[in-house]
């Protein structure tokens, strides 16, 4: 082969390579191009997507969402607001019910008080109808009967919290005692007193009549 020939062969293998490549070029060229369109269809897609219609559904469902939230917040404050009222009126029951209670009981102890003090006369005359009887006279039946008697009221009134204050032999105290006397006494000091002249009563640490006594001066 001449070396004419041989130029002539390589001309035509670099312009075969050149028009090679001048296609690979195009054809990237071309596939870029594609791709761009794709690209901006798919924008005009999503531009298509995000129209004012669109836009007013996901604010209609955003206003939807936060009038629910605010409306269950709403319904939780209420609740709050109705248990802590409900506590509230609890309470206030459970004091007023303390407080009617412990009036009750005051009016009680004020009306068993008034009957024991008017029947504390009763008492008085059984002990003095007993004291005044001779010996001969206790052991008839009738004596018997009117001690029985007497001792069935004083049990009565011992269950009901009543109670004999303490005298002959204690320190005068204005409290429990009403001292009517004073006299020299020899067996007492100063202030001791010597003789109970009427019986004193306590209801329930309360005072319903207090000793009449002579005291040591």
């Amino acid at each position: 082969m001449s070396e004419q020939e041989k130029m002539n062969e390589e001309i035509q293998e670099e312009n075969i390579e050149t028009a090679a490549e001048e296609a690979a070029e195009e054809e990237t060229a071309e596939d870029n191009k594609t791709e761009g369109e794709t690209s901006e269809e798919k924008a005009e897609a999503d531009g298509e997507e995000e129209t004012p219609e669109k836009e007013n559904e996901q604010k209609e469902e955003k206003k939807k969402g936060f009038f629910h939230k605010e409306k269950k917040d709403k319904k939780d404050e209420k609740i709050a607001e109705l248990n802590d009222r409900l506590i509230r009126q609890m309470a206030e029951f459970d004091n007023f019910r303390k407080r009617t209670e412990k009036e009750k009981q005051q009016m009680y102890g004020i009306g068993a008080a008034d009957v024991i003090e008017k029947l504390l006369p009763v008492v008085d005359n059984f002990e003095r109808g007993l004291a005044a009887m001779t010996e001969e006279e206790k052991n008839t039946s009738f004596a018997q009967g009117i001690e029985l008697v007497y001792k069935q009221l004083m049990t009565t009134l011992e269950g009901l919290g009543v109670t004999v204050i303490e005298a002959v032999g204690v320190e005068f105290n204005p409290d429990f005692h009403n001292a009517v006397m004073q006299a020299p006494s020899e067996e007492y000091e100063s202030g001791i007193i010597t003789q109970e002249l009427q019986r004193g009563y306590l209801y329930k640490d309360k005072v319903v009549r207090h000793s009449m006594v002579m005291v040591a001066e």
